[in-house]
């Protein structure tokens, strides 16, 4: 009877650690989406040559955590035997590994909030706290057999310096908020001073201006990027010491097990052959992810070692000096009231003083963990000065030979240099580190340029004047609500004068694909164009509208259901398209208008978008029957003409704000946007650069570019001009009559 619940015991455990092979291979698959990540992180960083290598794939988040505490799932499994080498192997791993993803995440603590920065970290700290614990119980328990545990020291070290990588952690977490405040001042002071030489810079075109404050607002934003801030600062290079040493421990000790016994098929734990995944892939992600943290130290080695003439004051301050705003927000806490009321005083008070206790020793282990990597770093800097020197004569001797190329790309008679911002204390940027941050500005321009839209060129090219932007809608034309006038976005007219191109008759096809080619390519420029100068948001249901109509002509040829090529082809002639377009317009505006009882509606910016786009339909649609004034002999392909250079001047007027947008996206008020805002503006200069050139030239019926923003502004003062012309004209023609009758 015992035999038989012995068997049926053995049975059911066997049953039970089935699965165990699955969960290692679901260890071993996460441990790879991490490295591939990681490995997404370095290629985009030799990519970009940005070799302190910003997360951007590979960043503190939930995703990353949660990958992370699956692929530690074995140092942090208590009950199964895992005593033989691949086993042992594949926990030292874990432990490694994790300490190698946090080095290579630090970074991104930059591009968070602070709220998210607290949340994150705590965490972080939950989860390594419970890998220490659990890996501390083993030990504990087991700790008569230690001398027979495989890889003990190995493992302890590997706790040890994901320990260490944690405080590496918090000290960073808590130097972010005044860096950001710091150096958000010092880029408002830099953007003053950018506006006011743009402002006396009379002496180029406009292109070239724009250039020119891309690659200052680049250099600004890049090295003011939290990310960058971060990655240069002590902590983060001390962690590149950091997991260097500890993937050279893993290393170390895989190979002196590997010259013993096949450390691959060594397991007798429930994972079976699954632990030998788990350590092949771990062993990939820490050799993949020893690459970004150790370059920033590099990096950090060779700034310093190139700072020539160190002084004995100026080494005390770069090395044993520790800045405010490693501790300010310490500071700034102890010195506040408490958050929290209490009603006593004498509690108060001792609450009070507790916390001040707690934060100054704080700000002790801050300057201990400060000072320790700046003292780190001093001794690399101190045993690689010769080499550095000796690398930096030989690249001196190839440059003088012209066997290198000139790094410089800055303009000669701009001080970019200015625009770089650091922290107290930070040396100064290196020359070879400036001029990739401007090789990246060209690049990106040129980028740009293989990417502009040459349909687009070419429709605006056929405005010659800006009488479209007010023959598109005339004032005569009826209103079919009380209320006052729908305005207008850029967007609007020009979806809705394209649509009725395209459900002309007898028009040939290659035109109208060539000018739905055009609008497509324009459309975008323009719906930025919109978004951007619309600051208030007013006119934000007027682009909606704009936009729902777009998408059915650009996808599906229609407009609000209406197949526009059979109405090409049921319609006799362009009049008669007019009117069909125009009636069934109408019929929805008056419609909903009768129907809604809603006192929001009363306001034509509140419509839904199908009845703002029936508006407009119904206003472009009759002018342009009242513009024929019933003349037969306009043949269809004149009318096709007509609406593409009306829609040309459209366009035209309002791509002369793309300079305006390209400064405004140069300048961000948050500081994790203005990289890739910067990024944008630099593309969007190299699509646009003949644009901009083209419409520079052309003279604007107004001297103040501010007005050049809205489309309204640019009817009303257009019309103006007319009606002040054709009062002169009348006046002149008066004084030749008065002088014709007094000859008399």
């Amino acid at each position: 009877m015992a035999g038989n619940q012995t068997s049926f015991d053995a049975d059911v455990e066997s049953h039970l650690e089935a699965p165990m092979r699955c969960m290692g291979l679901y260890v071993a698959a996460a441990s790879l989406i991490c490295t591939a990540a990681i490995a997404a992180d370095t290629a985009h960083g030799f990519w970009r040559k940005r070799y302190w290598f910003p997360s951007r794939y590979f960043a503190l988040n939930a995703t990353s955590l949660t990958l992370l505490a699956v692929a530690v799932k074995l140092p942090m499994d208590l009950t199964t035997r895992m005593y033989a080498v691949t086993d042992r192997l594949a926990k030292v791993s874990s432990l490694v590994f994790i300490s190698t993803a946090m080095a290579n995440f630090l970074p991104s603590l930059g591009s968070m909030s602070d709220n998210d920065v607290l949340m994150n970290v705590t965490a972080l700290s939950i989860l390594i706290v419970t890998v220490t614990v659990n890996v501390t119980i083993q030990v504990i328990q087991i700790h008569a057999y230690i001398n027979a545990r495989v890889a003990f020291p190995e493992e302890i070290l590997a706790i040890g310096c994901m320990l260490l990588m944690l405080v590496m952690f918090a000290s960073t977490a808590l130097m972010i908020p005044s860096t950001k405040t710091y150096l958000e001042k010092k880029y408002h002071d830099m953007h003053k001073t950018a506006t006011n030489e743009e402002m006396l810079d009379t002496g180029r075109s406009c292109n070239m201006k724009l250039r020119g404050l891309i690659k200052k607002y680049w250099v600004m934003a890049e090295t003011s990027s939290p990310q960058f801030v971060i990655a240069r600062s002590v902590t983060c290079t001390t962690s590149g010491v950091v997991s260097l040493i500890i993937a050279a421990v893993l290393l170390e000790v895989e190979i002196r097990m590997a010259m013993r016994v096949d450390i691959f098929n060594q397991s007798v734990s429930s994972y079976d052959w699954s632990t030998k995944w788990v350590l092949i892939s771990q062993t990939i992600g820490v050799l993949l992810g020893t690459v970004a943290p150790p370059s920033r130290w590099f990096v950090a080695i060779n700034c310093r070692s190139r700072n020539e003439g160190y002084s004995k004051t100026s080494i005390r301050d770069a090395f044993f000096t520790v800045e405010g705003y490693w501790t300010q927000k310490m500071v700034e806490w102890r010195q506040s009231s408490l958050s929290v009321r209490i009603r006593h005083r004498t509690s108060r008070k001792l609450m009070h003083h507790l916390r001040g206790i707690f934060l100054k020793l704080c700000i002790f282990l801050q300057h201990a963990v400060v000072l320790s990597s700046k003292l780190l770093l001093f001794v690399s800097v101190c045993v690689t000065i010769p080499v550095v020197s000796c690398i930096g004569y030989v690249g001196k001797l190839k440059r003088r030979k012209g066997i290198s190329s000139e790094y410089s790309t800055a303009d000669p008679d701009s001080d970019i240099g200015r625009y770089v911002l650091l922290l107290e204390g930070e040396v100064k940027l290196s020359t070879k580190s400036l001029d990739n941050i401007l090789n990246e500005v060209d690049s990106v321009i040129r980028k740009g340029k293989k990417r502009k839209p040459t349909n687009l060129s070419i429709l605006v090219n056929r405005s010659c004047n800006w009488n479209g932007v007010t023959e598109f809608d005339s004032r005569r034309i009826p209103r079919l609500h009380s209320q006052e006038v729908v305005p207008y976005c850029w967007s609007l007219p020009i979806v809705t004068l394209t649509s009725i191109a395209l459900a002309l008759p007898n028009v040939e096809k290659r035109k109208s694909e060539q000018l739905m080619k055009s609008v497509t390519e324009g459309i975008s420029y323009v719906k930025l164009i919109d978004e951007t100068l619309d600051k208030k948001g007013c006119l934000e249901n007027i682009r909606t509208a704009a936009d729902v109509v777009w998408v059915r002509v650009e996808m599906y040829h229609k407009w609000q259901d209406r197949d526009l090529r059979e109405t090409s082809l049921t319609g006799e002639n362009a009049d008669e398209i007019l009117r069909q377009l125009c009636d069934r317009a109408e019929k929805t505006v008056v419609e909903f208008l009768r129907e809604e009882r809603d006192c929001l509606m009363k306001n034509p910016l509140n419509w839904p978008a199908h009845v703002i786009a029936a508006n407009s339909m119904y206003r472009i649609g009759r002018t342009m029957l009242l513009s024929q004034g019933g003349k037969s002999d306009e043949t269809d392909d004149r009318v096709f003409e007509h609406l593409s250079v009306t829609i040309a001047d459209v366009l035209a007027a309002c791509l002369t704000n793309l300079g305006r947008v390209i400064t405004i996206k140069c300048h961000r008020n948050a500081i994790e946007e203005r990289e890739e805002s910067v990024r944008n503006a630099a593309l969007l200069l190299g699509e646009t650069e003949e644009i901009i050139a083209h419409l520079h030239q052309r003279e604007l019926p107004f001297s103040d570019a501010d007005q050049t923003a809205s489309i309204e502004e640019w009817r009303a003062i257009i019309e103006q001009g007319n009606k002040v012309n054709i009062e002169t004209g009348a006046s002149e023609y008066r004084e030749e009559i008065v002088d014709i009758k007094v000859e008399v």
